[in-house]
Parts: C-alpha cells; structure tokens; sequence
C-alpha cells in the first residue's frame, strides 16, 4: 500500500507570508492542531507549523519563523510503512505529502490507525507501549496539572484515587473548558474578537494553553476531579494493537490507558505506539 492511497486530499493551508494572529484563527475556526504552510497564491510546500510551536515561542508575531522548514514530510508513492516511520520517529501528529514541491495530501495518525485495524494485527498492547505514563492524583489542583503536561510533555494524564484506582482521564483541553475559563476573555486578550462569531469553543481549548502563558494568569482552584473525563475508556494489556486501533479510530482517541490483569492502571498507549505495529 503506497501513500496516496490513504492519505487526505482535503487540505486546510496557512500562507507565509502571514502572522500568528492570522494562524490562530485558522487553527480555531478549523478546530486543528497543526497545519501545513505553503506560499501565498501557490501549492508550493514551505514548511509546517502546530501550536506547541507557538506554545514554544509566544512572543513570535511572523509566521515564517514560527514554522519549521525541516519538518518531515514524504512522496504519495512512498510505502506507508516509511509514514509509519515518520510519524513514530517524530511523534507527529501530521505528515505532509509533497510531490515535486507541492504539497498534495496530508497523513494523520486516523489515516494510519485504519492501516492497523486491517492488518488485523494481534499483538498485545502491551508488546507496544513506549510512551512514558505519568499519572495524576484526582485531588491536584489544575495549576499542578498543566505544569504536569509541561514537565512530562504530554497532553493526556490518567487520574488515580485515594486507591491508586483509575478514576478517569484528563487532556490540557479539559484544564480550559468553559466552566474554568471565560471565552471572550480569551478572545480578547490573543486578539481574535473580530472573528468571533466565527470560532468554535472546541478549537478555542486547543490553543488556551498560549493564552495561559502569556496573560500568566491564575487557574480557578479547583481540583482535577472537578473537570475531568470520568470512566474513561480503557483497553487490557492483552488487547489486540488492531483493537486498539479501531477503539482510537473509532472515537477520535490520542491515548487509551492501559489496565493489567488486576484491573490497575499500567500506563498509557499513544496512537504512534500503535501505529508502529505497521513496522514490525
């Protein structure tokens, strides 16, 4: 199976030149992450830029120097095994296809999750799992999970009881919902008002955590167990890695928490663990 097979034609494109502000907007409106640059009027493939690279540099108003020139990317005719390569190397969440330097299609973990559910692929998760798991107390306060994610630069944390019990799950997007955070504050302060009829609470929450940074505010104090998702959706250590793949797929999934034989908790599988499978 080559590349253009599975990759996504559909694209959502930034322009260089063009500034941060133009940048955010898109990544709200569009409710994405990450998204590909090419020059203005043209296909012509720039680079690429996703909001930890604005999370990173936050005073950077130009968004030829936010973007990474270097960033991976691969031919539709390429195997998807060297995708698969690409994105588990780089923990990346997108893999721009460019052909003779326009950029084509885009590959995203989704696109690879469904190449593992038809490999039908029975290894145990627990084969798999790379991603470090760093756990949280459900009674932390919200300041003490964001500088969690930071420290352990992950965007997902299962939470543990009094117990040590898996109690549910949180994301940096839940820290900033809208029973913590005022959204036209928000708004106001990354300079988005005018556009405001026009964005989605959902892509707001992927770039709070900016917002955060530089308006240095103080989080409510209340506790992770306030917001948190609970119950979450977890698999086995036994689970097949094409089970997995459909229960991420199906579900929009980045990470599932993995329990043992004594319904613990003993870590955290990441869509690129599972999508190395394609490798093996």
């Amino acid at each position: 199976m080559i590349v253009s097979e599975i990759m996504t034609e559909k694209l959502v494109t930034a322009e260089v030149p063009g500034t941060r502000n133009e940048l955010l907007k898109l990544l709200v409106k569009s409710n994405i992450t990450g998204v590909p640059v090419v020059k203005h009027g043209e296909k012509t493939y720039a680079g690429f830029v996703t909001r930890q690279d604005i999370f990173n540099r936050p005073e950077e108003e130009q968004l030829a120097l936010l973007m990474r020139r270097d960033y991976p990317c691969i031919n539709p005719d390429a195997d998807v095994r060297e995708a698969a390569r690409l994105l588990v190397d780089n923990c990346a969440s997108h893999l721009p296809v460019v052909e003779k330097g326009d950029l084509v299609g885009i590959v995203t973990p989704t696109d690879m999750l469904l190449v593992v559910e038809k490999n039908n692929d029975m290894t145990p998760v627990i084969e798999i799992e790379r991603s470090h798991c760093s756990p949280i107390y459900e009674g932390a306060p919200l300041a003490v999970a964001l500088l969690t994610f930071k420290i352990a630069n992950v965007n997902a944390l299962p939470v543990l009881d009094d117990n040590a019990r898996l109690t549910g799950i949180i994301t940096d997007r839940d820290i900033f919902n809208q029973s913590v955070v005022d959204g036209s504050v928000v708004m106001s302060d990354l300079g988005l008002n005018e556009d405001a009829d026009n964005l989605s609470w959902s892509g707001l929450r992927n770039v709070m955590k900016l917002w955060y940074e530089v308006s240095k505010i103080d989080l409510p104090k209340i506790s992770v167990k306030e917001i948190m998702v609970r119950n979450p959706t977890t698999v086995f250590s036994r689970t097949p890695a094409s089970e997995a793949a459909r229960i991420m797929r199906k579900n929009d999934f980045g990470q599932l928490p993995v329990r043992g034989p004594k319904d613990n908790l003993i870590g955290m599988i990441y869509d690129v663990d599972v999508i190395s499978t394609i490798l093996r």
